[in-house]
């Protein structure tokens, strides 16, 4: 009976242990000498249970000493030999990782990891994970060449762009740029940075490049060697990255002033086709010499008409002259009267009016 007991407290044991939310963490880890390590500690958030405490322990001369600690009233750093290396995430529910940056060799020791959490019966579950990290002096990697740039390694003139050697190991770590000679020479040492820099690239910076690495321990590294090229921004080039883009001449059209040019250069696009500056043996459109040509006869007919309308009005005046004063003349000789005749005229041309006045007399008198 006492043994069904038991097996009946242990069964209920187990499932109430199986319910709370579990600690996952490595037994050891190692980092790097001068380096940064990250120690991993993650559990799976639970229904039911809140997270009320985070703390890390650090065993010294078989102490334990809190070094962090998370509570409702924040972060909190309880060592100063650990402010502002320290780290523990709290961005995504369940880690809660230390981040140790720039490691001495006395960091080396016994972490604990330690949560708290709130069950829905109101009692409070604590788990703890002891981590040994192992600090050691690395040597230094193969480092790597890259570019940030989206062209890769084949770039258009006048770009700015730069090379990026990186290696991994104990710092600090010593970086050294060298380009290639022809005919077997020794390479050429062109800087003493992780980042090779070429503020406006030129055709002449194109070349064999690689990079070396040397850390405090171990031997010195040496970067596979690069190809780099810089092409004239007339000449159509290629995109070196992961999808390869062929890259034609750009599609805008930009000027530029020649001083030896008596005038401005202009740009000229028909139908997708560029063209600067200016040009010999182009004459006027087709539509500008049939619009000047209908002004000028526009104007050739303006002017025929007015002159045809004056001559025109003119012969008609001279006309009606004539006919009046010969009217008068004989109207005048048949009278026997002594007054004189007065008669005015006036006639209208096409484009102004003139005025004629005539005067006819007699000298006729009763006297013999």
């Amino acid at each position: 009976m006492e043994v069904l007991l038991d097996l009946m407290l242990l069964s209920h044991l187990t499932v109430i242990a199986c319910g709370h939310p579990i600690l996952e963490a490595p037994e050891n880890m190692t980092g790097p000498w001068k380096g940064d390590v990250n120690i991993p500690c993650t559990y799976h958030p639970q229904k039911g249970y809140t997270q009320v405490m985070v703390r890390w322990v650090v065993r010294r001369d078989s102490d334990p000493v809190t070094i962090f600690q998370r509570d409702s009233s924040g972060d909190h750093i309880q060592q100063a030999k650990y402010r502002g290396r320290l780290h523990v995430s709290q961005e995504v529910p369940g880690v809660v990782s230390l981040q140790l940056n720039s490691l001495a060799m006395d960091d080396r020791s016994h972490y604990t990891c330690e949560v708290t959490w709130q069950a829905p019966d109101g009692n409070q579950v604590i788990r703890d994970k002891i981590i040994d990290l192992r600090i050691q002096k690395l040597p230094v990697s193969k480092p790597t060449v890259t570019t940030g740039s989206g062209y890769g390694f084949t770039v258009p003139q006048g770009m700015r762009i730069s090379l990026q050697c990186q290696a991994w190991g104990s710092p600090p770590i010593i970086y050294v740029w060298y380009k290639e000679q022809d005919n077997n020479q020794e390479p050429i040492k062109v800087a003493d940075l992780s980042t090779l820099l070429f503020q406006s690239a030129v055709v002449a910076d194109s070349g064999s490049y690689f990079c070396t690495a040397k850390g405090r321990v171990g031997s010195e590294q040496r970067s596979n060697i690069v190809k780099f090229v810089v092409k004239d921004s007339l000449d159509p080039f290629e995109i070196t990255n992961d999808t390869p883009t062929t890259i034609k001449s750009p599609m805008k059209a930009t000027s530029t002033l020649n001083p030896s040019w008596n005038q401005t250069a202009k740009i000229n696009v028909y139908f997708g086709e560029t063209t600067a500056g200016p040009k010999k043996g182009r004459g006027l459109p087709m539509f500008a010499i049939i619009l000047i040509t209908s002004l000028c006869c526009m104007v050739v007919i303006t002017m025929a008409f007015i002159i045809h309308c004056r001559k025109t009005s003119q012969q008609k005046h001279d006309y009606e002259v004539n006919r009046l004063l010969g009217h008068w003349v004989h109207a005048g000789e048949g009278s026997n009267s002594g007054e004189t005749m007065r008669v005015t005229i006036f006639t209208t041309g096409c484009s102004s009016d003139n005025q004629v006045s005539l005067a006819v007399g007699n000298d006729y008198s009763d006297e013999s």
